[in-house]
């Protein structure tokens, strides 16, 4: 009866420490979490442009995010700086009880980075509730190369020994992630940061890369979600996640040529976004993995980076009375 009793004891503590690990378990707590389906959101709609004038106002970002929720299902966003008024996004988030992945602009100017950073550091603290994800810069070797690895490192080793609770990472094209290797591997960052954000543009794809064949709209879910299992493989035991993928809504029935191989792919238009959007949020939901959005108001200042493209992206026009897209179905 000893011998019994003494084994019936050690088989509860083995299922109690088997059910423990399990329950501690990295994989365990992912299945537990819902995916997440943001938005990205900046407010630099109309006249208003990051590079100089004023800032955008109290005022039009609360119009803003109303409008959001009003008309769309997105009760998660995520922003592009902390600095030069867009402290107010996470006051007006957290009165809406939206929650936050937040990036801390990382460019070329150090002393701006540092004021970033701080601010960072402190709206972390201050909205916890809100934001829920944060990231030390965005596409910075996409713009920069290498240059300013030093600077991401900089503001990931800040948020470590300023003890902020939500997880860092920075965020960067797919290609970047892959350290630029056709056969995905790990880069530099890959040990440094708590979760991986990858950006994946098959339009912007189509027009330069000359190696992935066309992408369609109706290839574009498909093409996005095997982007990020590539970065996936290679991170085991990392949270990735989609920080940005989208599709131009207009000029409607649009196409650009590849430059390398003469094709015409990606065709513009509210219906091809449309399909897009809920192709690939279905794809991801039914993987449980999470995406964002790019992006939930258009922005005019942007073709003078990216072309006339550059001012379609939005989920709803940058104007009054922000009209979106009608092509889509939420229900």
């Amino acid at each position: 009866m000893i011998k019994i009793h003494f084994m019936r004891r050690l088989s509860c503590t083995v299922l109690l420490t088997v059910c423990l690990l399990i329950l501690n378990s990295p994989s365990f707590a992912k299945s537990l979490q819902s995916p997440l389906q943001c938005v990205a959101f900046s407010p630099y709609v109309g006249k208003l442009t990051p590079d100089y004038g004023i800032p955008p106002s109290k005022a039009l970002i609360d119009s803003l995010l109303d409008k959001l929720i009003k008309d769309t299902p997105f009760r998660c966003i995520m922003t592009y700086g902390v600095i030069n008024g867009l402290e107010a996004v996470f006051t007006a988030a957290q009165e809406r009880q939206l929650k936050v992945i937040a990036i801390v602009w990382i460019d070329k100017d150090k002393k701006v980075n540092s004021q970033s950073i701080s601010s960072g550091i402190y709206l972390a603290r201050t909205f916890k509730d809100t934001i829920i994800k944060l990231s030390c810069g965005s596409e910075v070797r996409t713009r920069h190369g290498y240059a300013f690895d030093s600077e991401i490192t900089r503001c990931i080793q800040a948020m470590r020994e300023a003890k902020i609770s939500q997880p860092v990472t920075t965020i960067d094209t797919w290609w970047e992630w892959c350290n630029r290797s056709l056969r995905c591997e790990p880069t530099s960052f890959s040990t440094q940061v708590d979760w991986i954000g990858i950006n994946v543009f098959p339009w912007w794809e189509n027009r330069h890369s000359g190696i992935h064949t066309c992408t369609t709209a109706k290839q574009a879910a498909d093409f996005h979600v095997a982007r990020l299992e590539e970065v996936q493989q290679v991170n085991p035991g990392k949270d990735v996640m989609i920080t940005e993928f989208g599709w131009p809504n207009g000029p409607d029935n649009y196409t650009e040529k590849n430059y390398k191989t003469g094709q015409h792919c990606g065709v513009a238009g509210p219906k091809n976004q449309a399909y897009v959007i809920q192709s690939t949020f279905k794809q991801l939901a039914q993987k449980h993995l999470s995406g964002v959005l790019f992006e939930a108001f258009s922005e005019d200042w942007k073709p003078s980076s990216e072309g006339n493209i550059g001012r379609y992206w939005g989920l709803c026009q940058g104007e009054l009375p922000y009209q979106c897209n009608a092509a889509l179905n939420w229900h």
